[in-house]
C-alpha cells in the first residue's frame, strides 16, 4: 500500500501531540473567523427578506422573518437606483477593458530584455507608486485642464492604468512564459505586436483573469472619484446613490419621532438599504466563479519558479 493510500487514521497516529494540538487549535480559529465573516453577510440577506418591523424588533437573527419582497420591489421602481446601476455597469466594463489594454502594453514592453533602459524606465514607473500631485492639482486637471466634470472618462481616465498591477503581469510574462518561445516567434518573422497577439496573450490567461477582476472591483466599489467630478444625477453610479441611502437612514434616525408615519418610514428605509447592499454585491459574486479557476494560479504568480 503506497503513502498516498494509507488510511487516514494511520497517517494522523503518526503526528505528535502537539501536531494535533495545534491543527486543532487552527481549525478551531479558522472556523470562528468563518462565522465572524459569514454572519454579517446571512445577516444582511436576511433582513433584505425580512419585514420592517421584524428587523426592527431585533427578531431577524440568521433566517428571514415574515419574508417578503417588497423592499426589492421599492429598489427596482426607484428610477435613481436602477440608473445608477446600470451607469456602474458600464463605467466597470469600459474602465476593466482600457485598464487591461494599457496594463498589457505597458508590462509587455517591459518584460523584454532587450527593451533599452529598462531598469530606468521601471524605477521611474515605480516612483509614481510612491509619490502622486495630490488631491487638488488632479482635481484641477481633470475638471479645469481636460473639462471631464460631469463625464464618466473622469471616473475612468486618471486611472488607467495601476503600476502595481503592471508590475504583477510583468512579472508574469517574465517568469511564466519562456523567452525562448518569443525568440522562435521573432525568428519566424512575427512583428513584436504579433508575439503578443499569438504567443504572450493566449497563454497569460489567469493573470488577465485576475487583473481584470482587480481592476473590476476596484470600478465597481470606487465612489469618491465620481462624488468629485459627477455632480449630474442621470450619470452618477449606484455607489454614490448607495451612499446617499446610508446617509439619508443616519439622519432619519436621528430625528424625532414622533408620529408613528416617521417611524415606519425610518424602519422601511433600514429594510431596504439592506436590498440595496445586496443588489449591489450580485454583479462581483456572478463575476468571481467565472475567474475562480484562474485565481488560484494568478495570485501564486513568482511565488515558485523552476
Amino acid at each position: 500500500m503506497t503513502p498516498t493510500t494509507q488510511p487516514r487514521a494511520s497517517r494522523n497516529a503518526r503526528m505528535s501531540k502537539g501536531d494535533v494540538r495545534f491543527e486543532t487549535a487552527i481549525v478551531i480559529l479558522l472556523a470562528i473567523l468563518t462565522v465572524i465573516i459569514i454572519y454579517p453577510l446571512v445577516y444582511v440577506v436576511s433582513a433584505s427578506f425580512s419585514d420592517a418591523l421584524m428587523v426592527a424588533a431585533g427578531r431577524v437573527f440568521l433566517w428571514p422573518v415574515s419574508v417578503t419582497t417588497d423592499n426589492y420591489m421599492q429598489v427596482f421602481k426607484n428610477q435613481s437606483l436602477m440608473s445608477g446601476f446600470r451607469n456602474s455597469m458600464i463605467i466597470m466594463a469600459m474602465g476593466t477593458a482600457l485598464n487591461l489594454v494599457m496594463t498589457i502594453l505597458a508590462a509587455y514592453p517591459l518584460s523584454r530584455r532587450n527593451l533599452w533602459g529598462r531598469n530606468v524606465l521601471m524605477k521611474m514607473i515605480t516612483f509614481t507608486m510612491f509619490f502622486s500631485g495630490g488631491l487638488i492639482p488632479t482635481y484641477l486637471m481633470v475638471g479645469k485642464t481636460l473639462g471631464l466634470m460631469n463625464s464618466w472618462l473622469a471616473l475612468i481616465l486618471p486611472g488607467a492604468i495601476s503600476v502595481y498591477n503592471m508590475i504583477i503581469m510583468r512579472t508574469y510574462f517574465t517568469s511564466s512564459i519562456p523567452y525562448e518561445i518569443q525568440e522562435a516567434a521573432e525568428i519566424d518573422g512575427a512583428s513584436h505586436f504579433g508575439t503578443l497577439m499569438r504567443i504572450v496573450l493566449p497563454l497569460s490567461g489567469p493573470v488577465v483573469a485576475v487583473i481584470g477582476l482587480y481592476y473590476a472591483v476596484g470600478h465597481w466599489n470606487s465612489y469618491f472619484s465620481a462624488l468629485l467630478y459627477i455632480s449630474k444625477e442621470s450619470l452618477q453610479p449606484l455607489q454614490l446613490h448607495l451612499r446617499k441611502v446610508l446617509i439619508l437612514n443616519s439622519s432619519q434616525t436621528m430625528m424625532d419621532m414622533a408620529s408613528d408615519e416617521a417611524a415606519r418610514q425610518a424602519m422601511r428605509a433600514e429594510t431596504i438599504k439592506y436590498a440595496v447592499i445586496v443588489l449591489s454585491s450580485v454583479p462581483m459574486l456572478i463575476m468571481y466563479p467565472f475567474v475562480q479557476r484562474f485565481f488560484i494560479k494568478g495570485v501564486m504568480i513568482g511565488s515558485v519558479k523552476g
